[in-house]
């Protein structure tokens, strides 16, 4: 397998090769995380497939996560173990195997309240945790947990306040950029033969009599519609199930409900700590995660049913978050000290309890009429397992047999020789010119590819000077996302491929016109659309902070809605 890149070439080749072949085995609709585990589940089993996605990848719920790969410690409360152990093999397979470049440990601390019971009963949860972790199958690759008095706690956390515990266990999980992890399982499906393509909406399903048939979809890029024909369509549109359910005119065998998620980050030196920490509260859990020179502190779980695309964040929403996050430290966190703010959906199968923080976080597979898969619920961690059920599902009902999946050993790409060349990271930087911990930061996000990242540089050395108002990215980087990593637009680079949208004071808008005018050659940008993506970024942060002004959902989502979309959905 030779990865290939996801360039505007390749998406045209994409969208020429779906219109043109008479049909394949599987057409994926939705490019998150678990439509893009199913394009690449599907195509190493040696089916023929297609992925479509109406914005950018990742663009929903898989770039607005916690970061975090886990098993899930509060589902041991509510006795949930084999969503603990099914998760719990998945890290160890995305640390170990799969995604090493980008799964990275992460050690957290959980401060103990009460004297007698709760050190006993807390530390049988995580040593099980730890226990299910080693008996999944696969190797941990994460330190076991420990127990630390109050001063060795406030060691490790000095930001704590000294009697808001009596001691505290510390364990460890891992993390990951969401939004790159889920590109590049694309980008490796597209380098197993997939054909993807972002920016493609489904506007109906094809029909013969009562089977699916395939999609007919509108190219926004281009505003060209054509129809794809496929054996078999898997519905992986997360929180959007339902709605794509119903151009089937089908409701489905289960309804998804959404419920927000809400993050905001602070810069590193607000909180003195060298873990991470897990607080409890009310309805759930509470994580200040470190994330490069960032705390990324979250979140929330309440019930949404405004606008999907873009949901809202709260001056509420961030009150509570400092609110809780405040009854531990010392130092207590203000609305100045918030950096960035975000907002995801998560896609929960519904039941009979009130609160969204009790619905599944289980996934569900269903057939609903001939042709259709629906796959939905669940959690990021277990994208890999979704993505194989639902594919399982699919191929049960084609005209020929079709391998099981293989993609427990299928390394992403950039994974295979990551290890190597961090190894060699200090003549990697001699060679490049750059400082060694340049060379570290493109290693995590890029791996083995990081060669195609330095070329870039050799063709262009200027391009190895930080990227103004985003100085944690190079330049290149931004070229590279253009050419290789299927940005489309200024969005796309920005909040995505970087995190310049959250990681700067600014929300990005120093960097956005030099970005833009990076991306603007390898896109074919008239200086015109250079200027329409600079205006649309600026008149999108603008309405996110209005938003954020804002005492509830419904004015916040109102204040968001008054940034469109740069190519809006029709």
């Amino acid at each position: 397998m030779r990865p290939v890149a996801l360039s505007p070439q390749a998406r045209e080749d994409a969208l020429g090769a779906m219109a043109d072949t008479s049909e394949f085995d599987v057409l994926v609709v939705g490019g998150g995380v678990v439509g893009a585990g199913c394009a690449l589940d599907a195509v190493t089993r040696g089916l023929s497939v297609a992925l479509v996605e109406a914005r950018d990848w990742a663009s929903g719920t898989s770039s607005r996560s916690s970061k975090l790969i886990h098993g899930g410690l509060r589902y041991l409360e509510m006795l949930d173990f084999r969503l603990v152990q099914e998760a719990l093999k998945e890290r160890g397979l995305l640390l170990q195997r799969l995604a090493p470049h980008l799964v990275h440990p992460v050690k957290f601390l959980y401060p103990l309240k009460h004297r007698v019971w709760e050190r006993p009963y807390v530390g049988a949860g995580v040593l099980l945790y730890d226990t299910l972790g080693t008996t999944s199958g696969n190797a941990r690759g994460l330190p076991h947990h420990r127990h630390l008095t109050r001063h060795g706690a406030l060691r490790e956390v000095p930001a704590l306040k000294s009697d808001s515990l009596v001691g505290a266990i510390q364990y460890w999980d891992a993390q990951v950029d969401d939004a790159r992890h889920t590109m590049t399982i694309i980008r490796t499906a597209a380098s197993y033969g997939a054909k993807v393509a972002n920016r493609t909406r489904v506007e109906g399903f094809l029909r013969q009599g009562e089977r699916v048939t395939g999609a007919l979809v509108h190219d926004l890029e281009s505003d060209r519609r054509f129809e794809i024909r496929a054996k078999q369509v898997i519905n992986a549109t997360g929180v959007w199930t339902d709605d794509t359910q119903a151009l089937a005119d089908t409701r489905g065998q289960f309804h998804v409900r959404a419920s927000k998620g809400v993050h905001i980050l602070v810069p590193r030196d607000r909180v003195n700590s060298k873990s991470g920490l897990i607080l409890r509260t009310e309805k759930s859990v509470l994580f200040v995660i470190p994330w490069g020179r960032h705390w990324l502190i979250g979140t929330t779980d309440t019930d949404w049913d405004l606008d999907k695309q873009h949901p809202a964040v709260s001056s509420r929403d961030i009150d509570y978050l400092l609110g809780h996050v405040n009854e531990v430290l010392a130092t207590p966190l203000t609305h100045d000290d918030v950096e960035g703010v975000y907002a995801g959906l998560r896609p929960l199968l519904s039941g009979d309890a009130a609160e969204t923080s009790k619905l599944s976080r289980e996934h569900l597979v269903g057939h609903p009429v001939p042709g259709l898969v629906v796959v939905a619920g669940g959690k990021y961690t277990t994208y890999r397992v979704m993505a194989k059920d639902a594919v399982d599902e699919a191929v049960r009902t084609l005209d020929r047999a079709a391998p099981a999946s293989v993609t427990e050993d299928v390394p992403l790409v950039g994974a295979d020789g990551y290890r190597a060349l961090w190894n060699r990271r200090q003549g990697l930087a001699d060679e490049a010119g750059l400082h060694v911990a340049r060379i570290e930061h493109l290693l995590n996000r890029y791996g083995s590819m990081v060669g195609e990242v330095l070329d870039i540089l050799r063709q262009d050395p200027s391009l190895g000077t930080p990227l103004a108002g985003a100085d944690d990215y190079l330049e290149a980087e931004a070229v590279y996302a253009a050419t290789h990593e299927g940005a489309r637009h200024l969005d796309d680079l920005l909040t995505r491929r970087t995190r310049a949208s959250v990681e700067s004071w600014d929300r990005g808008l120093a960097a956005a016109e030099r970005a833009a005018q990076l991306m603007a050659g390898p896109l074919g940008w008239s200086e015109e659309q250079v200027r329409d993506e600079i205006e649309h970024y600026r008149e999108r942060v603008a309405a996110e902070r209005d938003a954020q002004q804002q005492p509830d959902d419904r004015t916040a989502d109102a204040a968001r809605l008054g940034a469109p979309d740069i190519a809006p959905l029709h």
